[in-house]
């Protein structure tokens, strides 16, 4: 079944929703209001910058879906990190997971990113869809997560150059 949505990127009167959302879904950060607001707020830094993605998966009755990801400038080397993303579980595996995935990927390569990463636990569903994005395994925190006990698998995609040569 296939699902009508669009991916926006977030605004303050979704963090509400978000956060519920967050809630019902056993495999994500679960982070506070507090943490999706400051996902919102402008880059910062003195010498550098960190600068942060939201997007949200709305569809009827609202938002469904969210992702979040992070670009921070060191030694004039961009990194990003795909940090959350969640979907309501009555609606995964119908392609809304990887759309707010390629969403944030698009911002980090227009951000100026080589690569972006994340890590994800290593039973997870979510590991197939990471690996059809292209996302390679790097690496593994053994026993990272809790409750349950869980592995977490270090990824990462390498960005393709667009630039005109």
């Amino acid at each position: 079944m296939a699902a009508a949505y669009r991916i926006r990127p977030a605004v303050p009167g979704d963090i509400e929703r978000v956060a519920a959302l967050d809630r019902t879904i056993q495999n994500v950060p679960h982070w506070t209001v507090a943490d999706y607001l400051a996902a919102l707020a402008p880059a910062n830094g003195i010498t550098g910058w960190t600068r942060r993605c939201f997007f949200v998966a709305e569809a009827v009755p609202g938002v469904v879906g969210f992702a979040v990801g992070r670009a921070t400038v060191l030694d004039a080397e961009v990194l990003a990190e795909l940090e959350s993303v969640g979907v309501a579980d009555s609606l995964r595996r119908v392609g809304i997971g990887r759309a707010l995935c390629e969403a944030v990927i698009g911002w980090a390569r227009n951000q100026g990113a080589a690569e972006i990463e994340l890590e994800v636990r290593s039973r997870s569903g979510a590991v197939g869809l990471y690996k059809a994005l292209g996302f390679a395994a790097v690496g593994v925190r053994t026993k990272y997560y809790r409750d349950p006990v869980d592995d977490a698998v270090l990824m990462r995609l390498v960005l393709a150059d667009e630039r005109p040569a």
